[in-house]
């Protein structure tokens, strides 16, 4: 019998002293001064708010330069062809930006130059970005090339080419297309996995 009442004793004594902890935390918050924890929350909260704005700018920014690339590329690659043949190359440049062996962005893939060992020198994937100017696109071409452009990248059709990460026009027979698995032709392009 006398250890239980030891053990009632050491619990309430532990409660006792948890009561007190409690009531003088409290009263320590009621009693203090709470300007510099005020101050503090708002400077988080302004800080917070301008860096998730400044974020979203930056998001936004980077997606508009991705759809104008997008949109250049389907412009210069395939713009007397149908919507299909647009979208296919699209969905092309598309399946690239999430492929491992190329760069994460539209731009990153539209721009990219590789060392051709034949040529010595570093060339385009898309012939329209080596030249040194390029034809501002104008009209009912470009106003199509941006719709389809927006429709690929916000994924608003179903893929027809999913996996497909190579392409050329009919007109050519390049010696990398001997490698590839030709999967569809579209409009003047043979399309290959």
């Amino acid at each position: 019998m006398y250890r239980r009442r030891s053990r009632r004793t050491r619990a309430g004594r532990l409660a006792s002293a948890l009561s007190l902890w409690w009531s003088d935390l409290r009263f320590r918050w009621q009693a203090a001064d709470k300007t510099p924890l005020v101050v503090v929350f708002l400077v988080g909260a302004l800080a917070g708010g301008f860096g998730w704005l400044l974020q979203s700018l930056s998001a936004d920014r980077v997606e508009r330069q991705n759809l104008a690339c997008l949109a250049l590329n389907v412009y210069f690659e395939a713009r007397g062809e149908p919507e299909a043949g647009q979208q296919a190359v699209a969905e092309v440049t598309m399946n690239r930006v999430a492929s491992r062996h190329y760069p994460d962005t539209v731009c990153g893939v539209v721009y990219q130059k590789n060392w051709d060992p034949l040529r010595k020198r570093y060339v385009s994937a898309f012939s329209w970005t080596e030249f040194d100017t390029v034809p501002t696109p104008e009209g009912e071409e470009w106003d199509r090339a941006l719709k389809v452009a927006r429709d690929v990248y916000y994924q608003r059709h179903e893929p027809k080419l999913a996996g497909v990460l190579h392409y050329h026009a009919t007109y050519v027979r390049p010696s990398w297309s001997r490698k590839k698995i030709p999967v569809a032709q579209i409009g003047n392009h043979r399309f290959y996995r």
